[in-house]
């Protein structure tokens, strides 16, 4: 029995550090027993295996953005070169159309100065006979008065018909 007593007071003198050793052990025994690394195991592979489907799933979109972004930039590169073609055509369509405009103006100008031309030359010519026709009026009332004035009376009328006559003719001639 005392070496029962003094294996009890052995005991007690070991140190305090001793019981946290063994403290130690049992609470990693126990961890290891309820399969605790395990789980912390089995918890770090699903983190690591959600922040690879994270990273996978940010790339993917990384991706789409880089595509939607080059296929803006086609489109913006499109509607640029569609937008100069679209200018240099209008340009085109406007430079035609002067031309267009200038020259039926000129048309038009041109059938006015021709229209404008003949008018007066009509008139001309309405004024150039009036004056004929006048002319000739008088020099007929003139040649009248100087043979009745200076010719008796039948040598008169026979010399008036004669002249009548002459110058109807030349009248008709001067008309036709």
């Amino acid at each position: 029995m005392i070496c029962l007593r003094e294996m009890v007071k052995n005991i007690m003198v070991i140190d305090s550090t001793f019981w946290v050793a063994v403290s130690f052990i049992i609470f990693f025994g126990g961890l290891i027993y309820l399969k605790v690394p395990h789980k912390i195991n089995e918890m770090l592979n699903k983190l690591i295996t959600d922040i690879k489907t994270e990273i996978d799933e940010s790339e993917k979109l990384r991706t789409e953005a880089k595509n939607l972004l080059d296929n803006a930039q086609k489109k913006l590169d499109t509607a640029g070169r569609v937008k100069n073609e679209i200018l240099d055509q209008a340009k085109k369509d406007s430079d035609r159309l002067i031309i267009e405009l200038n020259d039926k103006f000129h048309k038009s100008s041109d059938l006015k100065k021709n229209l404008a031309e003949n008018k007066i030359n009509q008139l001309k010519e309405n004024a150039i006979k009036e004056i004929k026709d006048v002319s000739i009026k008088i020099a007929v009332d003139s040649v009248k008065k100087i043979i009745t004035t200076s010719i008796d009376k039948s040598k008169l009328d026979t010399l008036f018909q004669k002249n009548l006559d002459e110058t109807k003719e030349e009248l008709k001639k001067i008309n036709s």
